[in-house]
């Protein structure tokens, strides 16, 4: 049977697992058993710069880091879970990728 696998990724971790939680209820509603949602590798994204705006002085830096969460979830292809998941309000700090695999 062909299975869906919904990729999550987002900067706001808080939003990230209220999606999660929402894609799982409608599961659970509809009595599909899923996998997930899996914790992936959180990617860092790391910048130094100087806090000096001219480049000279005292060697201080400023240090920011971005970090990107993943999450993953493995369902049937039902398609009725499937319309529901698309129907979602999903904000713009999420990105959602949705494939079918065999």
């Amino acid at each position: 049977m062909p299975r869906v696998r919904v990729k999550l990724n987002s900067t706001d971790i808080g939003m990230l697992n209220d999606i999660c939680n929402s894609i799982s209820d409608l599961a659970k509603k509809s009595g599909i058993l899923i996998r997930g949602p899996v914790t992936l590798p959180t990617q860092r994204l790391k910048i130094t710069t100087r806090k000096s705006p001219c480049g000279d002085g005292t060697a201080t830096f400023d240090r920011f880091e971005m970090r990107i969460h993943k999450r993953l979830i493995d369902l049937p292809a039902n398609e009725k879970v499937l319309h529901n998941i698309m129907r979602l309000q999903i904000p713009k700090s999420v990105n959602i990728k949705i494939e079918v695999k065999d």
